[in-house]
C-alpha cells in the first residue's frame, strides 16, 4: 500500500503537478472502504453465520468436525460437545471444543429437503397453470369453429 502511494507520488513529481493532501487522504480513505467490503465485512459475516450453526446443535444432530470426523452428537455442554463415531461396538466418543464443529449435516439436510419440495411444489404449480392456460385456449378454439360452422 506505501509503495502505491509512493508511485503515486513520484509520478506527480516528475510531472510537475503537485497534489493535495486532501486527494490523498480521499484515495487512502477509498483504499480502506474498498478492503472492508472486500475483505472484512464478508469474513465476520461467515463467522455469524458459523458461530450460529454451532449455537444450533442439538442432540442426535450429525455433525462434522474442522478435522474431518463425522459422529453423531451425544452430549453437549456451554464450551465443550462429545459426538460419537461407528456404529455398534466399534463405535467411540470423542470430545471436542465446541468451536472446532464445521457444519452441522442434519441442519443442512433438512435446508436442502425443504428446498427441494418446494422446487418441486412450484413445478407442480407451473404445470397446473400451464395445464390451466392450455383448457382456456382449446374451449376458445372451439367456440371460434362452433361460430364459424353457424354462419
Amino acid at each position: 500500500m506505501t509503495s502505491f502511494i509512493t508511485l503515486l507520488a513520484t509520478s506527480n513529481a516528475a510531472t510537475g503537478k503537485t497534489q493535495s493532501p486532501l486527494s490523498m487522504f480521499v484515495l487512502i480513505a477509498a483504499m480502506a472502504g474498498v478492503m472492508y467490503f472486500a475483505l472484512i465485512r464478508p469474513q465476520k459475516k461467515r463467522q455469524k453465520e458459523e458461530q450460529a450453526t454451532r449455537d444450533n446443535i442439538q442432540l442426535g444432530d450429525e455433525v462434522t468436525t474442522i478435522g474431518g470426523i463425522i459422529g453423531k452428537v451425544v452430549t453437549i455442554k456451554e464450551d465443550s460437545i462429545t459426538i460419537e463415531t461407528g456404529v455398534g461396538s466399534d463405535s467411540s466418543k470423542i470430545k471436542f471444543s465446541r468451536w472446532s464443529i464445521s457444519s452441522n449435516n442434519t441442519a443442512t439436510a433438512k435446508i436442502e429437503a425443504e428446498r427441494k419440495a418446494a422446487k418441486e411444489a412450484e413445478e407442480a404449480e407451473r404445470a397446473a397453470r400451464i395445464e390451466e392456460n392450455a383448457g382456456k385456449s382449446n374451449k376458445k378454439k372451439s367456440k371460434k369453429n362452433k361460430d364459424s360452422l353457424e354462419d
